[in-house]
Formats: C-alpha cells, structure tokens, sequence
C-alpha cells in the first residue's frame, strides 16, 4: 500500500515560495494553488472566502452512492498555510526560496506546516487520479488560513459560519508524528490533546522619583523583581492525565510516578525531556516585562506578562488555584503585596480526543507495516493548533495530530519550527505521504 506514490516534493516547493507569513498573511495564492491541484484531481471544491485574500478550502471526495456515503464516516485532512515571520539575514538559505538541497527541502514552512498540507493533497490526489472513490463515507482535505495568530480567519470562521462543510468524524493535523527514542527504541506519538494557554500579567506599582535620587520613590521594577523570580523558580505538580501515563508507560518509563520518569529521560535525554515534559503539568514562560518609559524617572508601575500553559482536564478555576499556589500568592515578605496586582488576560481550555479509536487503529497498524520495530504512544502538544476549533464545535470528531518523521527526532524537529534554516528531510515528506494514502484507504475503503 503506498509506495509507489508521486513525490510531495515538487508541491511543497511551490507552496513554500508563496510567501505566506502571518500577519498579514495574503495566502489566496497557496490556497488557489491546493484548489485547483484537487479540483483537476476529481475532488469537489469550494473556496469560502472570508477576510480579503485570505479564503478557506474544502475538497470533497465521497462515496457514489448517497446511501454508503451517509453510512460511513468522514475523513478529514487538515492543514494550515500561514506561517511565522523568516528574516533572510539569518538564514544560510533563501526562506521562500523551496530549495532542495542534499535531500532536504528548505524554507519557512517546511515543517511547520506546508509539507503537511502538501503530503495530504499529494497522497488524496494519488487515489483520486486512479479512480479511486471511497466505498464508505467521504474524504475531506480543509486547507485553512490564519492559524499562526489564533485561527480566527480560518479555522474559527469556517467551522463556525460553514458547520456542514467543516464537519468531520476523524480529524489528522499536525501535533505529533516525530519519533522519541528510550532505550534506544523508537517512538511516534500521537497527539491526542493540547493544552491550552491561561495567561496572566503581574502588575507592580511604585512611585515615580527622579532617578537620581532613587530613596525619594518607589521603583515598580523592584517590586516586580521578586515575583519574576517566583514565576522562573515555580515548580508546578504533575498531573497524570491517561493519555500521558500510557505515553510514558509506552516509552518503558512509569507512568504512575512521572517525578521519577522525567529525572530519568533528563539525565539519560536531556533534549527530549525538554520537548515532552511540559505535556504533563502547568508552565510559566515569563515573556513580556514593561516599566518605565524616560531613563530618568524611576517607573511608577511595572508588569511581567506570562504565558502559562494548562493540560487538558483542568478547568480555569483550577488552573487559577494552582497558579496562585505556585506564586505564593499573599505569603512571603520578599513581596510588597499592597503594591502588586494579578490579571487574568486570556483563558482557552486544554483539549483532548478519546485515545482510543479507529483512526488510532488505522495509525498503529499502518506504523507496524511501516516501522515495525517502533512503538506508538499517546501525546499532548504543549502548544495548541486548529484542532482544539474541531474538537469545540464538533465534540464527536476525534482529532490527532501526526505528521510521522523517521530520520528526524522530536527534539530536532520541534527546534526548526519557528526558527532560522527550517527544512524537512525529503524521505519523511514521502513516508508521511504514504501513512496518509494507507489510513485513507482503511478508513474509507
């Protein structure tokens, strides 16, 4: 099953010299591109357009008989086009330049996420263009904008305005794929959920005074000192959600004492403990500190903004308690309480789907065909992506991230997402490519 299938390369190419970066984003060029690519395969298309030059797709191939394509489920193939900012100046190669070079293609995109999209399209039009209609059900390929910057534009707008085109019962998008190796085994996760960002800002209050006489004020930057060191030193407990008790029970680690199992993979794995531990608890990223605005003056007020992260199966109530717990919130005298404030910014649910399903089936049985000596386990995305849009407006589609990786490991991989020289090994493209054709096949039929 598979392995004859076209290359994804020259698709990837093309998609990667649209430049794409989001904001502003202008990805009408790279959505028309996948448009036209499906619609001349068969696929039924529809382009919903919403802010300028910014338009969604839906390709639709189903089954020919209406009677088996509402008895079946529907497949859906997700990606995204937009991407993070790239400055040439840092880059050894030219970003939107989709250069392949000694078997990889660079250029921003490159894995986060245009070779998803085109290893999707790749292998939907390989069936398509042989005729292939699905015996049940239908096959979706969604192609949407704007996910770099929340997916308002994109995700949210098309599920929200456009239910029955986005509607899908399986979901594949990014968020997994790339292999782990304990003990020197290899393992791929499966992204089964994703946390969700509850983000607060710390405000301290001072009084402004000459700077050259600093004991006649109060700086706010000092007031603010502390609590910074508080949120870089917070030791949050870890939360044994299912799905990470069996990652780390898959990985021949405990599940049962996650302490123990992160201090062995941080002693043994390093780089790896440091991709896949923040999965399992809250996190403070302390990103943001704003005071003063004249060299002069001593800042009056000061703020630390922190981008905070919660797993799945922990409400914004708890999420608060467990924050101010971790703060010392109102204890301690190295804090001038009466001078500090806490404000909550933002608050989206961590998320997840059942991890058990047929779309796991499909992906397990396809990687012991594949990658027989490997394992596949359950994972959270500390970060988020469209699939949390899916999960919320349709709570019975079962969405995972995976983009399988052979010849790139997860620690490598998650440093080229968002950074200078991103580039993807051009055999991880095809054998992505491949996983989709076959688990296509055994959905559908």
């Amino acid at each position: 099953m598979g392995h004859d299938l076209p290359s994804a390369t020259p698709l990837l190419q093309q998609l990667v010299r649209i430049d794409t970066v989001n904001p502003p984003g202008d990805e009408q060029p790279a959505v028309e591109l996948c448009e036209r690519v499906l619609r001349e395969a068969g696929f039924a298309t529809t382009l919903v357009p919403g802010a300028p030059r910014r338009p969604n797709l839906v390709a639709e191939l189903a089954a020919a008989d209406p009677a088996a394509r509402d008895a079946g489920p529907v497949l859906g193939l997700l990606s995204h086009v937009d991407t993070v900012l790239a400055d040439p100046v840092d880059w050894r190669r030219d970003p939107w330049g989709g250069e392949l070079v000694d078997g990889e293609i660079w250029g921003r995109g490159a894995i986060d996420m245009k070779s998803q999209t085109a290893a999707e399209i790749t292998a939907a039009v390989a069936l398509a263009q042989r005729g292939w209609r699905p015996a049940r059900g239908a096959l979706k390929v969604v192609v949407v904008v704007d996910e770099e910057v929340g997916g308002y534009e994109g995700a949210v707008r098309l599920t929200r305005d456009h239910p029955d085109l986005a509607r899908c019962d399986f979901l594949l998008n990014e968020g997994g794929g790339a292999p782990m190796t304990v003990d020197g085994r290899r393992h791929h996760g499966v992204g089964v959920g994703e946390k969700g960002p509850v983000r607060f800002v710390l405000h301290a209050r001072g009084e402004a005074a000459h700077a050259a006489t600093p004991g006649l004020g109060v700086n706010a930057l000092e007031v603010l000192l502390p609590l910074l060191r508080r949120v870089v030193a917070a030791d949050l407990p870890y939360d044994l959600a299912p799905p990470i008790v069996a990652m780390l029970d898959g990985l021949g680690l405990d599940g049962r004492d996650p302490a123990a199992s992160y201090a062995r993979l941080r002693a043994d794995a390093p780089e790896l403990a440091a991709a896949i531990e923040p999965m399992g608890r809250i996190t403070f990223s302390p990103t943001i500190v704003s005071a003063g605005r004249k060299l002069n003056v001593l800042p009056a007020r000061a703020e630390l903004r922190v981008d905070c992260r919660v797993p799945p199966g922990i409400d914004e109530a708890g999420a608060r308690e467990r924050i101010r717990a971790a703060l010392g919130w109102g204890t301690g005298d190295d804090v001038a309480w009466d001078r500090v404030d806490l404000e909550w910014t933002e608050a989206i649910p961590g998320n997840s789907s059942p991890a058990e399903s047929p779309l796991m089936d499909a992906l397990r049985d396809w990687l012991r065909r594949e990658d027989p000596d490997a394992g596949l386990v359950p994972s959270f995305l500390p970060g988020f992506t469209d699939s949390r849009t899916w999960r919320a407006a349709f709570p019975e589609c079962v969405a995972y991230g995976f983009f399988p990786h052979r010849h790139l490991e997860l620690p490598a991989q998650a440093g080229r997402m968002h950074a200078r020289d991103e580039r993807i090994d051009e055999r991880d493209l095809a054998f992505a490519t491949r996983c989709y054709h076959d688990v296509i096949l055994r959905l559908l039929g």
